[in-house]
């Protein structure tokens, strides 16, 4: 079993309500191959809802109101769906502060990007679970082919 970002297999639940939809990881689904996860709303966070960044330690919205446990909260919840699945290997959202992997928003809410991990990717690579971004989706692909 795989995990996938919930937004990525079409359902609505980014910050803006709508979806990320890739074709294939709706498949992945559809085949009954993957779980779907999305931190933000296991964190009861609603959607659609204010954008956050990370900023330091913290995860903030573009008010200045701190979502950091929300945040947290999401992350072990998804990390906890993932085992109960014996999920190894998840495909997270780019960019997310939960989910985005290498690459996140600097924190300016100016759509800079700066090194670093979303709070679940940080929890699930702590966890040994193997995590790729939707920039990465023929190498996770490839990597799942093998494993399924």
């Amino acid at each position: 079993m795989i995990g996938i970002s919930s937004c990525l297999a079409g359902c609505k639940c980014t910050y803006k309500g709508s979806d990320n939809l890739i074709d294939e990881a709706k498949q992945l689904v559809d085949d009954g191959k993957a779980v779907l996860i999305c931190p933000e709303v296991l964190g009861n966070l609603g959607t659609p809802r204010l954008p956050c960044e990370i900023i330091g330690d913290r995860v903030i919205d573009i008010e200045g109101n701190d979502k950091t446990e929300a945040y947290r909260l999401g992350a072990k919840k998804a990390l906890e769906i993932l085992k109960e699945n014996h999920v190894e290997v998840v495909l997270m959202k780019a960019k997310s502060p939960s989910c985005g992997k290498g690459f996140i928003y600097d924190g300016t809410f100016s759509h800079r990007l700066v090194k670093g991990d979303g709070i679940t990717c940080q929890l699930l690579q702590n966890h040994g679970i193997i995590v790729y971004s939707e920039d990465e989706i023929e190498d996770f692909l490839k990597f799942i082919e093998k494993r399924l």
